[in-house]
């Protein structure tokens, strides 16, 4: 597995991409963070003239938050379904065009079932919704980069 600041760099640079991609295509973009705590905010908004694409987000840690702020019905959290209402909710919340979401298990247990290094992430805009698993390797600082390295791929995607 990569080295920790390795992943932020590629994470800072998948966040430069994105940027030039929403500001030449004047969108807004939102997250919903659960595992990742922070971490695509952060990015993103350190990323040139953020304050043009890069709405805010929301940390939703705890399930609660989840439920009574994003709108995500009451059940399990580490899920696909989560993920995506997380997406919706916090672009409604926010007014952006684009939201993501993202929820999973750092480790080192399980939660609702789930290994360390479950991952679910989904993006949400007009056009419609996409969504990825993943399964990944290492301690739960591994999996908070490398899940965050992984949204940003898939905001690109949907941005590109």
């Amino acid at each position: 597995m990569s080295d920790p600041a390795e992943l932020t760099e590629d994470a800072a640079e998948l966040a430069a991409m994105i940027a030039r991609r929403l500001r030449r295509g004047e969108h807004t973009v939102s997250v919903a963070e659960s595992l990742t705590s922070g971490s695509l905010a952060c990015h993103l908004g350190a990323a040139e003239e953020a304050s043009e694409w890069f709405v805010g987000g929301v940390t939703a840690y705890a399930s609660h938050v989840k439920f009574e702020v994003l709108g995500v019905h009451p059940g399990p959290v580490i899920t696909a379904r989560c993920a995506r209402q997380m997406a919706r909710g916090v672009a409604r919340l926010t007014r952006s065009d684009l939201g993501v979401g993202i929820t999973g298990v750092g480790g080192p247990d399980p939660v609702e079932g789930r290994p360390p290094g479950t991952v679910f992430i989904a993006v949400s805009s007009a056009e419609g919704e996409k969504v990825a698993a993943h399964q990944f390797d290492g301690d739960a600082s591994e999996v908070v980069w490398e899940a965050t390295v992984a949204a940003f791929s898939l905001l690109l995607s949907v941005v590109s």
